[in-house]
């Protein structure tokens, strides 16, 4: 994780600086800043530096791995890496509940973001459980 840290803080003081320096190249005649652009590389800035920050604060927390030593080896990393699902529906469906709730915003229909908003949810849980509930359960749960 030490080299992820430090990849995003990197990135995010770069963008600190030209968020600073876009605001005093666009100040203009009438006083005022282009304020698109600034906010976009602003948020942009905070959200590098969200990542990062939560990249240094596991990276503490945690043993140094192998990619992160001097003396690693491309051996030290063989093993198992976790568990990712073989195939699953429940992307598609927290995928099709955020363009329902999308499409509510577009329209501004209250109703149509309030169902998105639930099929969110609904799709979301159905995706964190899976293999906790259902046809899938596995033993070791």
């Amino acid at each position: 994780m030490k080299t992820e840290w430090k990849i995003f803080l990197t990135i995010a003081t770069f963008l600190l600086g030209a968020t600073i320096l876009y605001g005093a190249w666009t100040y203009g005649d009438g006083g005022r800043v282009e304020w698109i652009g600034t906010v976009a590389l602003l948020l942009s800035f905070l959200l590098c530096a969200m990542c990062g920050g939560f990249f240094w604060f596991v990276s503490r927390r945690i043993d140094l791995r192998p990619e992160d030593r001097p003396d690693g080896e491309i051996a030290d990393g063989a093993g198992e890496i976790g568990f990712f699902s073989p195939g699953s529906y429940w992307p598609f469906g927290l995928a099709l509940a955020a363009a329902i709730a999308g499409l509510g915003l577009v329209f501004w229909q209250f109703w149509l973001i309030g169902l998105g908003l639930v099929t969110v949810v609904f799709a979301a849980c159905g995706l964190l459980f899976e293999y906790y509930s259902g046809t899938r359960r596995t033993a070791e749960h």
